[in-house]
């Protein structure tokens, strides 16, 4: 990794601040969502995401990030490169890295257009939620408007599961806004202002939490 990049989680939030001056009315909310995260993926949980269209995108780039090594190298835990080593005689392949586990929710595709056509088309994400969030686990819930009825149901059920939520929205008071742990109001309101601002955002809490987890490994 380049010496000059920021080497802990600290010094990539404030990088970003200063990149991203106006996210600085956002500070307390961001950094509340990388220690929820943090914490959760110290503690062995996982990370579900979810949104619509571009956010659906960014679902997927947010668990690009994490389940792979991003800016750091990740080696496997001594454990399992133990464990490894026993099972089949020979090291870990080099290739193969420590990872954050994190879901997209957004990838079901048979699971979610049989439970639209079957179900409701509203319950696609909370469906997952309740089948794969366990107490502990972190929702990642993206919506440029907050109001997402999908997204929305998403975070209910969370709530009911004791999986913390993280929202991401634009400006404004919205649905998310109050049933959210977490919830960043990047400062803009046009859907793809919104998303010029979700995507520095996440990215500085994937390197951020990346950091916090991998930055000491050799």
């Amino acid at each position: 990794m380049d010496a000059k990049c920021p080497q802990t989680g600290d010094e990539c939030l404030s990088t970003f601040f200063c990149n991203y001056p106006e996210m600085l009315v956002c500070e307390a909310e961001v950094r509340a969502a990388r220690d929820l995260i943090a914490a959760a993926f110290r503690a062995g949980h996982k990370l579900l995401v979810c949104g619509n269209g571009g956010s659906a995108a960014d679902s997927e780039h947010v668990v690009g990030e994490l389940m792979k090594s991003f800016r750091f190298k990740r080696p496997v835990d001594r454990a399992f490169a133990d464990a490894y080593r026993v099972v089949n005689g020979a090291d870990a392949p080099a290739w193969l890295e420590g990872s954050l586990p994190a879901i997209s929710l957004v990838s079901q595709t048979a699971l979610s257009t049989a439970f639209g056509n079957d179900e409701a088309a509203v319950g696609v994400f909370a469906q997952q939620v309740y089948g794969y969030g366990e107490p502990g686990d972190v929702l990642l819930a993206i919506s440029t408007s907050g109001n997402s009825a999908n997204v929305v149901e998403a975070v209910k059920v969370a709530r009911a599961k004791g999986v913390h939520a993280v929202s991401f929205t634009g400006s404004k008071e919205s649905r998310l806004t109050g049933i959210s742990d977490v919830c960043v109001r990047v400062p803009r309101d046009e859907v793809f202002r919104v998303q010029e601002l979700h995507l520095p955002t996440y990215h500085v809490l994937c390197a951020a939490v990346e950091a916090d987890m991998f930055g000491g490994a050799e």
